[in-house]
């Protein structure tokens, strides 16, 4: 272990089944998301308290809202590290998950990643998801920037005509997919004059988020950072910078302000779940993206999207399945 971080290689150590827990990105929020979570037990009083700390009304927002209110970067970054965060919380309190299962967030879902940690209170968390959106929006109003997926296509020529367009990687999600992020013009060039057995999607955001065009933001967060407190993880941690587990908080925190200027390394993550020996995850609402891009490139892999208080069940009966496998695979001494 280096500066903090764990690299994660097999050592030939006897395997055993392993469930990770994924928290969703910006792009995942839809109308009325909030509603069925609310009538768990407690979690009206979450969300009330989670308010406060985010400055917004959470509960009308994911409630009520329409689609384009919550498109907003300052309201959907602390929506949706609210939602993941309510979940994780019932479904920790009901099911007993291993205490080993790693943790991963996409994007702004590091931040809900890093409370489940412990990192961070959800509190804390939510109250730097609510400024690292406002400062993010804030930025996207300084130029005419966006995103667009691009997916296919040989990567050395994908990434010339990126060079050509002046465009910059903003996620490298794996399963042959990345995503771009520039000046509109360049994006429509890029649209334009595809490479060769590439697909190129405009993708419904505000600006080039993980970009330099962010720096602005970045600044705002090292100022706040400095004032944030950030405990060690107390589960394995991994981080979008290149997908290693992250043992200092501090190394964290570092890492979650250098976030919104640098590439998001997905497919980093899904590689590191990979040599941990993950044979199933689940993805906290507002789910569903994370699972797919697991299923298409962790071949194998069990996913649950959790999209409802009734998928508990569901939970539960992949806990369960999954310690009954390491038993008899312990008996019959097989493993992968």
């Amino acid at each position: 272990m280096t500066g903090g971080i764990t690299t994660v290689a097999n050592q030939g150590v006897q395997w055993t089944p392993m469930i990770a827990l994924l928290a969703p990105g910006q792009g995942a929020q839809a109308p009325g998301m909030l509603a069925p979570w609310l009538e768990m037990g407690g979690a009206e009083d979450r969300i009330a308290a989670w308010s406060c700390s985010a400055e917004l009304d959470l509960r009308r927002l994911g409630t009520t809202a329409d689609a384009e209110e919550i498109k907003d970067t300052a309201v959907a970054q602390p929506l949706i590290v609210a939602l993941s965060l309510l979940a994780a919380e019932q479904l920790l309190r009901r099911l007993d998950l291993p205490t080993d299962a790693p943790v991963a967030g996409h994007s702004v879902g590091e931040l809900a990643a890093s409370a489940i940690a412990d990192v961070f209170t959800p509190e804390e968390a939510i109250a730097l998801a609510a400024l690292r959106g406002r400062e993010m929006a804030a930025a996207c109003r300084l130029a005419a920037t966006g995103m667009s997926a691009v997916l296919g296509g040989d990567p050395n020529e994908v990434a010339a005509a990126l060079a050509q367009c002046e465009l910059d990687v903003a996620n490298h999600n794996g399963a042959g997919q990345i995503v771009v992020a520039g000046r509109i013009e360049a994006l429509a060039a890029l649209a334009t004059h595809k490479p060769a057995r590439t697909r190129v999607k405009p993708l419904p955001v505000a600006g080039a988020f993980h970009t330099r065009f962010m720096a602005p933001a970045e600044r705002a967060l090292a100022d706040y950072a400095v004032k944030l407190g950030a405990k060690n993880p107390a589960r394995t941690l991994l981080s979008n910078a290149d997908g290693q587990a992250v043992s200092e908080g501090a190394e964290l925190l570092d890492r979650l302000v250098a976030q919104v200027t640098k590439p998001v390394r997905w497919d980093c993550c899904m590689a590191t779940l990979r040599a941990l020996g993950v044979s199933a995850t689940i993805e906290l609402p507002p789910a569903g993206t994370l699972s797919g891009l697991v299923k298409r490139e962790l071949t194998g892999t069990v996913t649950l999207a959790l999209k409802a208080p009734g998928d508990f069940d569901k939970v539960a009966g992949l806990i369960s399945d999954h310690a009954s496998g390491a038993k008899r695979d312990e008996c019959s001494g097989i493993h992968p």
